[in-house]
């Protein structure tokens, strides 16, 4: 059931940044901070020396939505300044910079809000901890690679899209004349 949920979760994720996006691969970059997530997800498990358990993929679940609003901070502000008038690389440029504080502040007190839990010793709390190592870890690594790899990937799918418009243009007036 957790993975039906799970692969549901993306689906509505996916559509619900799609419609304000009005682009396929625009959500797409969104949700790719979310395998990193994981990732953090499972180191921190190694860290911390806990194992994966059920609490753990509930963790990254929940994770999957936190993680997607960093990204969504980022190129939501570059696709602003896109609508200004401003080059993909100078747009890219302003929401990492603009941007930097909100996203790394949201990190900062998730995972400080989530640290009390993680670093708990009482036997009460050995139910949540793996939930709230998903969360903290996830969060953390997540952020630091959508700092860096959000910003390549949007330069990315703009070089293609502008490669795409060019070739169309170049094979227009060929189809024309034949």
């Amino acid at each position: 059931g957790l993975k039906t949920g799970f692969l549901l979760s993306m689906a509505i994720i996916y559509f619900l940044l799609a419609i304000p996006f009005r682009s396929y691969l625009q959500p797409l970059i969104v949700m790719l901070a979310i395998p990193f997530g994981v990732v953090g997800s499972v180191l921190g498990h190694l860290i911390m020396g806990y194992s994966l358990s059920l609490m753990s993929m509930m963790g990254m679940v929940a994770l999957a939505g936190v993680v997607v609003n960093d990204s969504l901070v980022l190129v939501d502000y570059a696709n602003r300044q896109r609508l200004e008038g401003h080059s993909a690389f100078a747009s890219v440029s302003a929401a990492s910079t603009r941007r930097f504080r909100p996203v790394i502040l949201t990190t900062l007190t998730t995972f400080g809000g989530l640290s009390p839990i993680i670093f708990e010793t009482s036997l009460q709390a050995q139910y949540v901890i793996p939930m709230a190592i998903s969360l903290g870890f996830g969060i953390a690594f997540a952020t630091i690679i959508t700092l860096v790899l959000m910003p390549c990937l949007y330069l990315m799918i703009e070089d293609l899209r502008v490669l795409l418009s060019r070739e169309e243009r170049i094979s227009e007036p060929l189809a024309q004349t034949e």
